[in-house]
């Protein structure tokens, strides 16, 4: 059965194709009951998505992804229910808006050493006014002809080793965190199946991750493959860590998952929203 609760997804504030209004609309088409709007370091989208909730019916989370340096690896860490007015959160994010611009900066020039030129202000154009992301890249990319979809042009130019590939120094794990929990919010891990930490990192992560106050780690998500599922939630219940569940949905073509397709969480897993009002009635 389909959860009625998505608490991962991005809108054109970010990298994905829906304006946050039209998100909302959409998860509402899609089934879905509770929302986050969680955009990669960037919260602009939340107050467009908030208003947009009560005309379909929907359950709004302020959520927000940021990008966090752990061990030389890039983690992603969403905040769930943080304050959108927190003046620390919004200064931080603007900070890694800022390094987020120098780093696609970098990525044009190794792109331009392997013959494909433009590709800043490809990425640009296609991110509009919003951060510029790989996604952006990608995108330019494949309408550009040098790839045939989305995740093929990761593989081939901007994953590590690659030409697009650049090592980037976001805030560190502690400070994302912090800053998540100061602004009222759960730091949850997103998609940790991505990361690629082999056995004894990924037991690291936790540890060190649940030392700082962090709350959950998404169990259920559009990368996710159903023994992963299982895998997190032991991992879960090993650190007394609660459990969450998205899609992260970025729009058609680009996810992983259809919105309103995300499985329910594993029996015996506390969800990350067992006390949250706005979910009561899902329980």
């Amino acid at each position: 059965m389909a959860a009625k609760i998505d608490l991962h997804c991005h809108s054109t504030i970010s990298d994905g194709l829906l304006s946050p209004h039209d998100l909302v609309a959409h998860a509402a088409n899609s089934g879905v009951k509770v929302l986050a709007l969680t955009d990669h370091d960037d919260i602009s989208g939340l107050v467009s998505a908030r208003e947009a909730a009560p005309q379909h019916g929907i359950q709004f989370i302020n959520g927000v992804e940021i990008s966090a340096t752990w061990k030389k690896r890039t983690l992603h860490i969403v905040g769930l229910k943080i304050d959108s007015e927190n003046l620390a959160l919004k200064a931080a994010l603007d900070k890694v808006r800022i390094g987020r611009d120098e780093r696609a900066q970098e990525m044009a020039i190794g792109l331009a050493r392997v013959g494909i030129h433009g590709a800043y202000e490809g990425a640009k154009a296609i991110a509009k006014q919003s951060i510029i992301t790989r996604s952006h890249f990608a995108q330019f990319l494949v309408q550009s002809g040098h790839a045939k979809d989305v995740r093929s042009v990761f593989k081939k130019y901007l994953v590590k080793g690659k030409p697009g590939f650049v090592d980037h120094q976001w805030m560190s794990l502690e400070e994302a965190v912090r800053l998540i929990r100061a602004s009222g919010g759960s730091a949850v891990i997103a998609h940790p199946g991505r990361y690629d930490l082999g056995t004894i990192n990924m037991l690291l992560l936790m540890h060190e991750f649940r030392s700082y106050g962090g709350a959950a780690i998404e169990v259920v998500t559009g990368s996710h493959t159903p023994p992963q599922y299982q895998q997190f939630a032991k991992i879960a219940h090993r650190f007394s860590l609660k459990c969450s569940i998205g899609s992260d949905y970025h729009g058609t073509g680009l996810s992983y998952m259809a919105m309103g397709c995300v499985p329910e969480l594993p029996a015996g897993c506390v969800p990350v929203w067992d006390d949250w009002q706005e979910a009561q009635y899902l329980v």
